[in-house]
């Protein structure tokens, strides 16, 4: 953790790290979530679309309520900044080996 905001404040700020090919599970933010790629190659996932790949220096915004998974790419560790507001995540399924595996972009807009 980076980051805990003091009431009235809620904002969160932690420094990820993940291992190659480590990944969260399906979950969303009642507020949303901005992800801030600081090393290796970052794969985040939204429910039914592609997997966007990100690079040091890019800026992932996740809307709120909306499914999404992120960690790193198979062969590459990867560290992000997750800033978010609020307690309020939902943890759902785990990501498939399938779902990980599948088509990938660098289209961020």
């Amino acid at each position: 953790m980076i980051h805990r905001g003091q009431e009235p404040s809620k904002a969160r700020a932690n420094a990820v790290h993940f291992a190659l090919g480590a990944r969260t599970a399906w979950h969303y933010h009642g507020l949303g979530q901005t992800l801030c790629i600081v090393e290796g190659l970052a794969l985040v996932q939204s429910r039914g679309g592609k997997i966007l790949e990100g690079h040091p220096g890019d800026v992932i915004w996740t809307p709120p309520g909306e499914e999404h998974w992120h960690g790193a790419a198979p062969d590459h560790f990867m560290t992000h900044i997750a800033l978010w507001e609020t307690d309020d995540v939902d943890r759902l399924d785990h990501v498939t080996d399938t779902e990980y595996a599948g088509p990938r972009t660098r289209d961020l807009s």
